[in-house]
């Protein structure tokens, strides 16, 4: 049956009605004894059922939904569609619906469908529904309804609805003040025809906008954080548990205010309009539809373990791909942004793992749940805000909820689990209930942590326990005086750290100043509550319940190797205390302190810099350009004169440590120091790549206990705080869980940082963010149906440049390239020309037929040729222009206009741009890029140098734009290339590749095509000096591994979405070659530098070192820890990404 007259937007044409016709027949024809069927015109969308007249006018008024084309609610037989299949077919009928249907429509149509069918009882179209749907419900959709039939102005072809929408939309992308829309409404207003219908304030359209959006519920919170007035305590005055008022002022003379308001954002309707939209419901079964047949591989967390044992434990859940696996994200934060004013609040966000991952961690697909409101941090007490949310997952997991799919066209009982946290190393002290202060911080090692109190600091050492029982380093003295014989510990399962917390599971929750804090012994519980987690009656099965933060273990290592190194004032861990330390122990005498008259000298440490050396490494930071968009520019952190790094946010540190350290370090340590070093950076590099492999994991386990093992030897105790001792559990981790950016603090942070920015009223800081929350999440929701305008999923960033090539068209023509600077016009000598149109011509792919043909001519025309490539390079494009004339004059298939094209070769006369984008990457000639922060000229190719293939290395001087018959263009590089033969050039030095930028070659064959280069980028070489530079290559952040797109064609996958998670990461593993048997350390001193003289030392008599094995009478809790000092003290984390200015 003709079923394209769906797709008429003029519903006056004859061909529509005769349709509407022939379908009214057909559905009376398959259901002769109702009077009633499915109205499918847009409104309706087969939930009410009406008259056939009734539904015959409907669909003359207001057509037939789009997206309904196999007729199945009025008797026609579905077709066997996969999901995959019936996900891009509606995604191609979306397509092709005409772009002057206004996108409002689309919205509601999902809206209404999703809204209402949830509300259905079942699938069959013999149940009639009207009964049973929430009239507000109904009351809101026709008012949005009517919003969206109203005329901007009378004859407009833009609904208010729409105008309205968009204008927000501008307002949110902008940043633009409530005053400034409100000016801006006003003008619009003035210059619109009379009859306009824009509202006249910001407040007004936040009131349309919000029946958009999905709400929230307030639930009043005592004072003291002991309960909620919530459920049964909902109608009291006080808190059941402390029995405080409810309420900051209750006079009777006017509106009563709770002291505590929790703001409560409902995740099912939030889940359940991911699968109603037709722009994301295709998504949400990515996981399931793009499994991978490498078990060796970990590229998103469907290949973790964690995934695929609750799949076996819960098979029921994994049978439906639509079951959402959940992640929950908290942490606290200032919303004044300054630490002046004490304030943290908590928000609590879920994030769903079902989506492809480009979308996973992708701000839009945040939803906070939770807002714990100020002024003071939750702590233990998170669990009593927690309840609401925790009920809700419960609920979703044993019950589910119906929800309608715009994919499949029905609907499903949806079901959501939480697979684990993320958070800081605070926060999840908070989350799971276990101390993570004190002797027994570490929650994996639990009771088995080793610890040491050391002068006001407690270190943990002991790493020789990971190695294996024979390691030779078990035996030696070196690192604490004592042989190491104990095993790793032991890591506790669900069940057992269930039993555990059952002497909490009666703790009242509340701070109360009446709750004193009790007395805790050395000998009780690690864990300070039974978290409310466990309600969840999965939640004791997982290998993993509360991750690790990759982000802030990096950013407290960076500092601790900083702070020692360049000896900066209170970051450092080499203090005379870290002296007496090691007095204490009795071990590595040759840095002790040593008494000389009045004053000690300090012995200068194998790890120790001069002040010339700490300059110099200073120097090499600032000298330092990234590429546009890899890095913030960190050389703006840099005080030579004070010796220091200040103001680094974690992404430099993960910069630093990850690529810097170990380049900037190489000529200033001594080889002990910096192989340890590059090590642990070598490792967080592995640990960090987008794509992990299970084998290299498995040696990264073993790598990290030598490399910290290596640390212990060289560094002072006090470098050992818990952040250092974490890292030992990280590739465990990623083997349970998968790769680390869907675990790591970085998204979360940003998307906090968005929160703090929507604080306008200082006065009510959580009442600004639930409002603004609200509105963009409305926002949100309408931007994936805007067309023909930025909005957060369609932005036209400068690195996109989508080209679309018509049918049938060379490779070499289809590069994704935008030209930009002032062009000059120049003319190529005859020696460039021809070697230009060789060079095309040579690597074009589909002329490697006609090259091996006419490679096959030059031999049988001479038997004994020797270089048939020289005589190629000057015969081949005659033969080849000759070859496409003679195809071109009798009109064979075979000559198309392209090969024509490339055959006639390029005009002579050609246009030199200073830079371009290619495929997002952004490339400037050398010239230009010089008097900028960023570096963005280095140029690599893989090529050929006497039959062994090479990577070349060098630098951008020109780009060419050739210009072709028919408009065709094809874009080259001409570079300068660095000579890698003569005189040892080139020096590979374990994972540094060096090479000497004083001589080039190939000066005459300096040409490639723009599309086979890899962007590189150069720093000085602290090792070798002068001329030498060390290759750095780069992995832009928005080039994803083809294997995860596979399933998609270009109109599903959003190239802007790829560019939003901005911290740098590799884009594979490589295997891990490492020595696992390392010799002793050599010097701990440097005899080459004078020792410190200092002028006095405080209790520099020894002390007994007190381990966990100690029995310590004082309280536990009242021990000073300096890393959850050093945690809270922290800058924000905003990344700042270098832009590309003028140095001037």
């Amino acid at each position: 049956m003709d079923k394209s007259w769906i797709n008429l937007n003029d519903r006056r044409l004859q061909q529509y009605k005769d349709g509407v016709t022939a379908f009214i027949k057909f559905a009376h024809e398959n259901n002769p004894q109702k009077e009633k069927i499915r109205c499918p015109c847009r409104y309706c969308a087969n939930v009410f059922f009406q008259t056939y007249s009734v539904v015959e006018n409907h669909l003359l008024i207001n057509g037939m939904q789009t997206s309904y084309i196999e007729w199945t609610c009025h008797g026609e037989t579905a077709q066997a569609f996969s999901d995959a299949d019936l996900s891009r077919r509606d995604v191609n009928d979306l397509n092709n619906t005409n772009e002057q249907v206004d996108e409002i429509q689309e919205i509601l149509e999902d809206i209404h469908r999703g809204t209402f069918m949830n509300s259905t009882p079942n699938n069959s179209p013999d149940e009639e529904c009207d009964n049973i749907i929430d009239k507000d419900e109904t009351d809101i959709f026709d008012k949005l309804l009517k919003d969206a039939q109203r005329d901007l102005y009378p004859g407009s072809d833009l609904s208010m609805l729409s105008a309205l929408v968009k204008l927000l939309h501008i307002k949110v992308l902008n940043r633009w003040t409530n005053k400034s829309f409100n000016m801006i409404l006003e003008f619009i207003k003035s210059i619109l025809p009379k009859g306009e219908t824009l509202p006249s304030s910001y407040y007004e359209s936040r009131k349309i906008l919000s029946d958009l959006g999905l709400g929230c519920e307030k639930i009043h919170a005592c004072k003291n954080d002991c309960a909620l007035f919530w459920k049964h305590y909902e109608d009291k005055e006080e808190c059941p548990e402390c029995m405080e008022s409810r309420w900051k002022v209750n006079d009777g003379k006017g509106k009563k205010i709770p002291h505590k308001i929790l703001r409560y954002f409902p995740i099912t309707s939030r889940l359940q309009r991911l699968f109603m939209s037709r722009k994301t419901a295709h998504e949400m079964r990515w996981h399931k539809e793009n499994q991978f047949v490498d078990e060796n591989l970990l590229r998103h967390p469907v290949d973790s373990k964690v995934w695929k044992d609750f799949d076996i434990s819960f098979p029921w859940f994994a049978e439906d791909s639509r079951n959402v696996r959940l992640a929950l994200a908290s942490d606290g934060f200032n919303p004044f942004g300054n630490m002046s004013t004490s304030y943290s609040m908590w928000p609590v966000i879920l994030i769903p793992y079902n989506l492809p991952p480009w979308n996973c961690m992708s701000s839009e697909f945040m939803f906070m749940t939770l807002l714990i409101p100020g002024p003071v941090a939750p702590g233990k007490e998170i669990d009593v805000y927690l309840k609401p949310l925790i009920e809700e997952l419960n609920d979703l997991w044993v019950n589910g909820i119906k929800t309608y799919d715009s994919v499949s066209k029905n609907t499903f009982q949806m079901h959501a689990a939480l697979l684990w946290t993320i958070n800081d190393f605070p926060a999840y002290g908070i989350l799971s209930g276990h101390k993570v202060h004190g002797y027994k911080a570490c929650p994996i090692c639990d009771s088995e942590t080793t610890s040491q109190y050391l002068r006001n600091k407690i270190c943990y050492m002991g790493h020789r326990r990971f190695l294996p029982k024979e390691h030779k380093w078990r035996k030696s003295r070196k690192f604490n005086g004592k042989h190491e014989i104990r095993v790793r510990p032991q890591i506790l399962s669900g069940d057992e750290i269930l039993s555990e917390m059952e002497s909490l599971k009666d703790l009242k929750f509340g701070k109360h100043p009446s709750c004193k804090k009790r007395k805790r012994n050395l000998h009780e519980s690690t864990w300070t509550k039974k978290s409310v987690f466990f309600e969840l009656p999965y939640w004791r099965s997982l290998t993993l319940r509360h991750n690790l933060d990759v982000m802030h273990i990096e950013k407290n290592i960076c500092d601790n190797i900083l702070g020692t190194l360049l000896n900066i004032e209170g970051k450092t861990k080499d203090t005379e205390k870290a002296r007496l330390d090691l007095q204490d122990m009795g071990i590595r005498h040759e840095l002790h302190l040593q008494k000389q008259g009045e004053k000690f000298l300090k012995p200068s440490a194998s790890y120790t810099l001069t002040p010339k050396e700490i300059e110099g490494f200073l120097n090499f930071v600032r000298s330092i350009k990234f590429p546009n968009g890899y890095a913030a520019n960190i050389s703006r952190s840099v005080h030579i004169r004070n010796g220091k790094l200040m103001g680094l946010k974690s992404h430099d540190c993960h910069v630093l440590l990850q690529r810097i350290l170990p380049l900037g370090l190489r000529g200033y340590l001594n080889k002990d120091v910096h192989n340890a070093i590059s090590d642990l950076s070598r490792f967080f590099r592995i640990l960090c790549a987008k794509t992990l492999r299970l084998d290299v994991l498995e040696k990264l386990e073993d790598m990290i206990v030598n490399t910290i093992c290596q640390f212990e030897m060289i560094f002072p105790p006090a470098f050992f705080d818990i952040m250092v001792h974490l890292a030992v559990h990280l590739p465990r981790e990623a083997r349970l869980a998968g790769p680390v950016q869907y675990r790591w603090m970085y998204p979360i942070e940003r998307n906090l940082s968005v929160h703090k920015g929507n604080v306008r009223n200082k006065a009510r800081p959580e009442g600004s963010i639930a409002e603004a929350y609200i509105v963009n999440e409305a926002l949100t929701f309408c931007s994936r149906y805007l067309r023909g305008m930025k909005s957060k999923n369609n932005q036209d960033e400068e690195y996109n440049d989508d080209v679309h090539l018509h049918e049938n068209q060379l490779s070499i023509f289809s590069r994704r390239i935008h030209l930009f600077g002032q062009p000059h016009f120049t003319t190529l000598s005859w020696s460039e020309y021809n070697l230009v149109r060789w060079y095309v011509l040579n690597n074009c792919e589909e002329l490697k037929p006609y090259l091996s043909e006419h490679e096959n001519e030059l031999r049988k025309e001479d038997s004994f040729i020797q270089d048939v490539a020289t005589k190629q390079k000057d015969q081949f494009p005659l033969w080849f222009e000759q070859r496409m004339k003679s195809l071109n004059l009798h009109k064979s298939l075979e000559g198309n206009e392209d090969l024509y094209s490339l055959a006639m070769g390029p005009d002579i006369r050609v246009n030199v741009y200073s830079g371009c984008i290619v495929n997002g990457v952004k490339f400037l000639v050398n010239q230009r890029d010089i008097r900028r922060v960023t570096q963005n000229s280095g140029v690599s190719v893989q090529g050929s140098h006497k039959d062994e293939s090479i990577d070349f290395y060098g630098v951008l001087t020109d780009v060419i734009d050739l210009s072709y018959i028919d408009g065709n263009h094809i874009v080259l590089f001409k570079c300068k290339w660095f000579d890698l033969e003569h005189k040892k050039p080139i020096v590979i030095d374990d994972d540094f590749t060096s090479i000497n930028m004083s001589k080039t070659w190939y000066d005459n064959d300096p040409y490639v095509l723009a599309g086979q280069v890899t962007q590189v980028f150069y720093v000085q070489d602290t090792k070798l000096r002068g001329d030498w530079h060390v290759v750095q290559k780069v992995q832009h952040r928005h080039l994803f591994d083809p294997t995860l797109l596979n399933y998609l064609n270009e109109n599903q996958l959003n190239t802007d979405q790829l560019t939003e998670n901005i911290t740098y990461q590799e884009d594979e593993q490589n295997d891990i070659n490492f020595q696992d048997d390392f010799g002793e350390i050599g010097l701990l001193h440097r005899e080459d530098v004078e020792p410190q003289i200092l002028e006095s030392v405080q209790n520099v008599h020894l002390q007994p070192t007190q381990t966990t094995d100690f029995i310590c009478d004082e309280d536990e809790e009242e021990e000073y820890d300096a890393t959850l000092a050093e945690y809270f003290s922290e800058d924000d984390v905003d990344v700042h990404i270098n832009i590309d200015i003028d140095k001037d």
